[in-house]
């Protein structure tokens, strides 16, 4: 790409269009052949953006949510604030942290006249109305509570508990904008998963992954965990800030998402089993979940259910020792 042209895609927050490329000294041949051969990549008619550098080694989620916030940017630009940019896609924008959305269509919301669906593009009438959309990045969006409230009314229960735990985390929206976007669809379709998902809502869950294991246990029948507890010996030294503390049994759960050790070094790796050590010598059960005891919990749940067990014919923690929230 000339300068010209990474100007001009840069100003925009990646892609650029047919025109743009034309302007830059690029005949509409040179356009296909760098589409053809994987440089350039076609977000929707007449709109492109370049791979990054990385694009090989990202996961498949990561590059559906950039070429998804790419084609978004594109479509908004292309309809002339006639829409909106709403729903999922205006959580992509908002920079929320989500998984398993649906991201095949972008959601745009409607602010002057008709516009079209298709296999690509979601138009959705105003209803109700948007008198208080917000801009980032140059591109109009529906305010971040409606917008996870959009979303959600069309997911399951644990994708939209993850959602609700990122807005809050992320300072997307608060709990009372929640309750006020609730408000605005009361009595419409999924209106109960989203009333659910944000009354379950906790900031503190630090990933997605720990979302939807603070759903499970919730589905165990357990009491509710202590989440992100600190962990202090008798003397008030901090051991360990742990994901979840099942705190009647002295059982710690903990998440690893799938990237949590990579390229870490061997001493991260020691400093982290010298942690866990610690703590069951403190008298606590540690028990480990990855993503794929989520797709299958069955065992998960034997072995959150064994420390329970060991957890019942032993001493708990020693008396002083103190877990508290943060």
């Amino acid at each position: 790409m000339n300068m010209k042209l990474a100007a001009t895609a840069a100003k925009r927050g990646g892609w650029f269009d047919r025109q743009d490329a034309l302007a830059a000294g690029y005949t509409d041949d040179e356009v296909h052949a760098r589409v053809r051969d994987g440089r350039w990549l076609r977000l929707c008619r007449g709109a492109y953006a370049i791979p990054g550098p990385d694009d090989d080694s990202r996961a498949d989620w990561d590059k559906a949510i950039w070429q998804h916030r790419m084609t978004a940017r594109a479509i908004y630009h292309r309809l002339g604030g006639r829409a909106i940019v709403s729903h999922q896609s205006a959580l992509l924008l908002h920079g929320v942290e989500v998984s398993d959305l649906d991201l095949s269509r972008v959601h745009l919301t409607r602010v002057d006249g008709f516009g079209r669906s298709n296999g690509s593009v979601c138009q959705h009438a105003a209803r109700p109305p948007v008198p208080d959309s917000v801009e980032v990045d140059r591109v109009r969006l529906t305010p971040g509570a409606r917008s996870v409230v959009e979303t959600i009314r069309g997911t399951q229960y644990p994708v939209a508990v993850s959602v609700v735990d990122a807005a809050l985390r992320q300072g997307i929206a608060t709990a009372e904008q929640f309750a006020d976007a609730l408000g605005l669809f009361a009595g419409r379709t999924g209106i109960g998963t989203a009333q659910r998902a944000a009354s379950f809502g906790d900031a503190r869950s630090e990933s997605v992954g720990e979302s939807r294991l603070r759903v499970l246990l919730a589905d165990l029948g357990l009491p509710a965990p202590v989440l992100q507890a600190e962990i202090r010996d008798v003397g008030g030294r901090l051991v360990a800030r742990v994901d979840f503390l099942l705190e009647h049994w002295g059982v710690i759960v903990e998440f690893d998402g799938a990237l949590k050790y990579a390229g870490v070094g061997a001493e991260v790796l020691i400093a982290e089993k010298a942690r866990e050590d610690e703590l069951r010598d403190l008298g606590y059960e540690v028990v480990r979940a990855v993503w794929a005891d989520l797709a299958q919990p069955v065992e998960l749940v034997a072995r959150i259910r064994r420390a329970i067990a060991r957890s019942l014919h032993r001493r708990g923690p020693v008396a002083g020792y103190v877990a508290t929230g943060t």
